[in-house]
């Protein structure tokens, strides 16, 4: 209900006023004939005022304009009908006029040239009515209907906003689950080449250096030196085998930097599990960085957000790389509560121990929020 007046509180105003208007005529006339009272006519033409100006606040734009010309019409019977009594409600429905065409201020000064017209309600009581009229409808059409129509452009630009992020992050996030997908996709790829080229250069040579022992232990009684070189021969094959093993495995291992890319993008996974937008942004040629780069950027990031989710009681988590040309930047940040005094525990100790090692510097920074800003060299 009070949210109703609030929006309506014009509205009602003006059907006060025509209320007030109308008894004020009606009121007179009873003044002027006592004896024979207030006609049906008059009681009927105010009725048909007041209902037409109450139906008139109910429809459309396009459809004011019709019940300010039935007003206009009542109006003019019951002057002619009722006297000048009734001569207030033509200054309401002037300034329903103005308003309705969107007067500029300085014709809201027009009526006022009627109140010097002398009538029976007197000069003065038209002054007041038009001083209050002219004062609630300037207040409205110039100061509470701009402030209502920016107050709704205002929400529709919200709206907009809303809404235009709610599609950034939408695609933020679907960018996300994509580079996951293609890193974890990857990973499996060179798992199964992995496992795959192990079959193919070792299987035979395991299977004939089985093959060369079994050989040998047949002919191991009758001919020990010709089992003592197919032995040697199967030593030399195995050992062959391991050096392709470590040749295969220096090759074909995962990369350091898709691992790293993937386990951060897990870590950011893990965090919106449990009800914490987390996001990890990049910037630069990742491939510049070292693998020894790479671990304290893991290790680091998992502490900074481990003590995100634990102390900060934020909303949102930031994990960002930007690669320059010889320094890499890595800042974990949140929303959180901060602190007012940063203590050097186990967690914050490790992470400048692991900067350090490798000639780096790192900064912690609080209010509002918490930072962890690495620079590294690569």
């Amino acid at each position: 209900m009070g949210e109703y007046l609030k929006e309506n509180y014009f509205t009602i105003v003006r059907i006060i006023l025509v209320i007030t208007f109308c008894i004020y005529g009606v009121v007179g006339i009873f003044d002027e004939s006592s004896d024979t009272g207030v006609s049906l006519t008059i009681l009927l033409l105010v009725s048909l005022f007041i209902a037409c100006m109450a139906i008139k606040e109910t429809v459309s734009e396009g459809k004011k304009i019709v019940f300010l010309i039935i007003a206009v019409i009542l109006f003019a019977a019951l002057m002619t009908v009722g006297g000048s009594s009734f001569i207030l409600l033509g200054y309401l429905l002037a300034y329903e006029l103005l308003a309705f065409i969107n007067a500029k201020p300085i014709w809201y000064l027009i009526p006022f040239a009627g109140v010097f017209i002398d009538t029976s309600v007197g000069v003065l009581n038209q002054f007041i009515a038009v001083v209050l009229l002219a004062l609630c409808y300037m207040q409205y059409e110039f100061v509470v209907a701009p402030y209502r129509k920016q107050m709704m452009e205002d929400t529709k630009e919200q709206q907009y906003l809303k809404r235009d992020i709610e599609i950034r992050e939408y695609a933020v996030r679907t960018e996300r689950e994509k580079n996951m997908v293609m890193a974890e996709n990857k990973v499996l790829e060179e798992r199964a080449n992995l496992s795959q080229t192990l079959h193919d250069k070792l299987g035979h040579n395991i299977n004939g250096s089985i093959y060369q022992l079994e050989a040998s232990k047949v002919i191991m009684d009758k001919d020990p030196e010709k089992t003592k070189s197919m032995i040697q021969a199967v030593i030399d094959q195995l050992r062959t085998g391991m050096d392709e093993i470590r040749a295969i495995l220096r090759k074909e291992r995962p990369e350091k930097q898709k691992m790293a890319v993937l386990q951060l993008y897990e870590l950011c996974e893990d965090c919106n599990n449990k009800g914490v937008e987390a996001e990890f942004t990049k910037e630069g040629d990742l491939s510049k960085i070292p693998d020894s780069i790479w671990e304290v950027i893991l290790d680091n990031s998992f502490e900074a957000v481990t003590n995100a989710m634990k102390y900060s009681k934020c909303n949102t988590i930031n994990i960002k790389i930007v690669v320059m040309n010889k320094m890499v930047r890595c800042a974990v940040s949140d929303d959180g509560i901060g602190c007012d005094n940063i203590v050097d525990g186990m967690g914050i100790s490790g992470m400048r121990q692991r900067v350090r090692s490798i000639g780096g510097n790192i900064e912690f920074k609080s209010h509002p929020g918490f930072e962890v800003s690495m620079l590294l060299p690569i």
